[in-house]
């Protein structure tokens, strides 16, 4: 079961070449001529946000390797406003508090129990996209009990945080060992539950569930009680028995000869050996843990910092001509025209009908760009796509004044 999501997870080269194919033979040659053009005038478009984009990180980015010019190439637009309207292009969403605080209450997938101190963070942000529901099978009691699972997983997470400056940590008496203060972090994530999205978080902790202590401390206290009674129990009695008789508690004189004291420090030694495989059992399984976590992490991780806002800016580019091609394509199809419910209604069909894709298509950003490369003409909330050949030449002059 799939959620309906903005998201169209087609590559553009293939939905244009498959858009075309749908049109008359004798439009085709003019239709992919148009379509390049619209590809070519986003990349240089997105070109310039992506510059925009890394001149607002540098002063924040902690794998910066070159040296700032005092007075040159600075961008004093607000990082996050740049970075939260670049993901809205990439069709990404806000994932909300509710849901962050949805996922810090629900049972891990992974069965480890993980906290997240937000005290270090100045700000952070987490987008989402491809949401759907999924099925997993938990396995337990040495495989003896399997459990099906649904669960929300979310096909791309980009994580942005920004932690607090050094001030913050020198009056808090915080270490800064992994991260520098004062910077931020992006980071993009593949096949996340929805449940496990507080693994995301750099300053993650690890922590023994309420049955993991159980499992650990029930037997290591009845161990324990068990050696007492049977390994220390009557040197313990001779023990208390001369500590009370030198206090004056009792009147019975005892003394501890050498067998005494070499059972009680031989005691002493098991107990002590005891003691330190039990605690050594505890440290093993929060390793367990730790290893659980990374490994997922380890093959989650796509990108970080720079090369993610790459990777979203390719993304926001396809994004944006799909939207474009398969407005301007299905108003090809439709020579009397529709309106904007019309089309959006006819394009969500057409993805369900020939690629069996249910999606939340984005009219309104779609005729937005289709008018602003005046590829459409409206009349009464009615739009109609311009011929190929015009809108081959509008696209020519628009691509000749970029470049």
């Amino acid at each position: 079961m799939t959620a309906m999501h903005r998201f169209i997870p087609f590559r553009f080269s293939q939905l244009q070449q498959f858009c075309a194919k749908q049109i008359a033979v004798d439009q085709q040659a003019s239709f992919d001529e148009c379509s390049r053009l619209i590809a070519a005038i986003f990349h240089q478009r997105f070109h310039q946000k992506l510059e925009a984009l890394k001149d607002s990180y540098a002063p924040e980015n902690p794998d910066l390797d070159t040296l700032a010019i005092e007075g040159f190439g600075t961008n004093k637009t607000d990082f996050v406003s740049l970075l939260s309207d670049l993901l809205n292009k990439a069709n990404y969403e806000q994932v909300t508090q509710a849901d962050i605080s949805h996922a810090l209450e629900e049972e891990s997938l992974f069965k480890v129990k993980l906290e997240v101190d937000f005290e270090e963070f100045d700000e952070f942000l987490l987008f989402s996209r491809g949401e759907s529901v999924r099925t997993e099978t938990l396995v337990s009691l040495f495989g003896l009990r399997k459990k099906p699972l649904d669960f929300i997983n979310y096909e791309r997470v980009v994580i942005y945080i920004k932690y607090k400056p050094q001030e913050w940590f020198d009056v808090n008496n915080r270490q800064a060992d992994f991260f520098k203060p004062g910077s931020s972090i992006i980071k993009l994530f593949q096949n996340v539950p929805r449940a496990d999205l507080e693994m995301l978080f750099p300053n993650t902790q690890v922590r023994m569930k309420l049955i993991d202590k159980l499992i650990i401390g029930v037997p290591a206290a009845v161990g324990g009680g068990v050696m007492i009674a049977t390994k220390l129990g009557s040197t313990l009695l001779l023990l208390s028995a001369a500590i009370g008789f030198y206090l004056g508690v009792s009147d019975n004189h005892v003394e501890l000869d050498q067998a005494a004291l070499i059972a009680l420090a031989a005691g002493l030694g098991t107990f002590g050996g005891f003691l330190w495989r039990e605690f050594n059992k505890f440290k093993n399984r929060k390793l367990r843990f730790m290893q659980t976590l990374t490994e997922n992490l380890y093959y989650k991780n796509l990108d970080n910092n720079q090369g993610v806002i790459h990777q979203l800016i390719d993304s926001a580019e396809e994004e944006e001509c799909k939207e474009v091609v398969l407005g301007y394509f299905m108003l090809l199809q439709n020579p009397a025209g529709l309106n904007s419910k019309q089309l959006d209604k006819a394009i969500e069909q057409w993805f369900v009908d020939e690629l069996n894709t249910p999606l939340d298509f984005e009219i309104e950003d779609s005729l937005g760009k289709l008018i602003g490369l005046e590829l459409v003409t409206q009349n009464a909330g009615i739009y109609q796509a311009k011929p190929l050949l015009e809108v081959k030449h509008t696209l020519a002059n628009i691509w000749t004044k970029l470049v």
